[in-house]
């Protein structure tokens, strides 16, 4: 084993797990004052819920020995065998727990980007039974896809660095799926529904920049020049997606907005997420602009459209992951990774219908899934909270709790 690979894949869990409460932050700071500690709290609590769901049984579903390449088998259960040993499948140079720790951190950020879509109106209990059984049957069979041992799309030869399938589109559809089942909040459409703390919003962001580079550079499992590859392409995407939605947006409304650049940063952040270890500065980006151009109209068009996506999780992280998976299989490069493949500018026009295949498969599987579920929840114990309760607002009704005293 390496001790550097191993401090620096711990390094970046630690800074994996900070994302969630940089997200409740990102979040808390968009919806109403009433609703802020019931935001924040779904975000934070899910460090503790879907912790130990993965200990106890997400894990080795996600990455246990194949199934039929749909799925672990239950031998990890317990983390049973997960201890100081490498775990030569992935890596032999960190601890097998390492890499457990690590890939827990994005098993608990995936389900809380899906709160977003339903801020406001979710009953936390209808929360708690929905993130358990969604984790349990979409995000654990997904990452095994894609990234365990086995795995169909993995052994189709998809791409999907750090989570462009596995978190985004799969919690950028479930949003999707949450904000149409759910419905509109109450007001919606006749009343304005404005950020209430815009500070604490941009400072969420600011950590999920800072929290992305263990998401993606943490990804190469190595402290090396893959990572650094990471890296670099992370936060170049980053920084052509700020310019790109906020000239986009100054073309559209007359002013740019620090609302908007905070939403291009998170845009540029997830469409790279895929494609990081496998594309160099200048694909990085191009991919980039695309994130904040596309996400800003994508956002745009969801008014057309008629859902409320409270947070807009299916215009950032949706659209993004898309783009950013697709995008993956246009400027991957075996120049930059040659563990990877040729995207279509590079040669290869048949990695670029693999990504199709793994954008589709995610895309249907997590839609079918999530429906199923929120509609069988909304059936027997009902999704959202009382007419009289949402206006009260949900940190009085659901927790009990004001987020400020003033």
């Amino acid at each position: 084993m390496n001790a550097a690979d191993t401090a620096f894949v711990l390094f970046s869990a630690a800074l994996v797990m900070l994302m969630t409460p940089g997200l409740a932050l990102f979040y808390g700071g968009l919806v109403r004052s009433k609703n802020v500690l019931g935001t924040i709290m779904q975000n934070f609590f899910m460090l503790g819920v879907i912790g130990v769901q993965w200990a106890l049984i997400g894990y080795s579903l996600a990455f246990g020995p194949d199934i039929g390449g749909f799925v672990g088998s239950l031998s990890y259960i317990g983390l049973s065998g997960v201890g100081a040993e490498p775990f030569e499948t992935y890596s032999k140079t960190i601890p097998h727990a390492t890499f457990m720790i690590f890939q827990m951190m994005f098993a608990i950020i995936t389900p809380a980007l899906i709160t977003g879509a339903w801020a406001e109106r979710l009953k936390f209990s209808s929360f708690l039974v929905f993130i358990l059984l969604w984790a349990t049957l979409v995000y654990d069979p997904v990452a095994h896809w894609v990234w365990g041992d086995g795995g169909w799309l993995k052994s189709l030869g998809a791409l999907d660095f750090a989570g462009g399938t596995v978190v985004h589109i799969n919690a950028g559809i479930a949003a999707l799926v949450a904000a149409i089942v759910i419905g509109k909040r109450e007001g919606y459409g006749r009343e304005a529904f404005i950020p209430h703390n815009l500070p604490m919003t941009v400072l969420g962001a600011g950590l999920l920049w800072f929290g992305w580079f263990g998401f993606n550079a943490g990804s190469a499992l190595a402290a090396d020049g893959i990572a650094t590859t990471a890296f670099v392409a992370t936060h170049l995407a980053t920084c052509a997606a700020v310019l790109a939605w906020c000239f986009v947006e100054w073309a559209f409304r007359g002013k740019p907005t620090t609302l908007g650049a905070a939403s291009g940063a998170v845009a540029g952040l997830v469409a790279i997420t895929p494609a990081a270890g496998f594309v160099g500065p200048m694909s990085a980006i191009l991919i980039g602009i695309g994130a904040g151009s596309l996400c800003y109209l994508a956002v745009l068009l969801k008014v057309k459209l008629g859902y409320d996506d409270s947070l807009d999780v299916v215009g950032v992280h949706g659209v993004g992951g898309l783009w950013g998976a697709l995008a993956t299989g246009l400027f991957a490069s075996t120049a930059v990774n040659p563990a990877g493949a040729d995207g279509l500018f590079f040669g290869n026009p048949a990695q670029f219908g693999i990504q199709v295949v793994a954008v589709a498969a995610t895309v249907i599987y997590s839609f079918v899934i999530s429906y199923i579920l929120l509609k069988v929840i909304d059936a027997t114990m009902g999704l959202r909270v009382a007419k009289e309760d949402e206006v009260a607002g949900l940190d009085l009704t659901e927790h009990q709790e004001a987020g400020y005293s003033l």
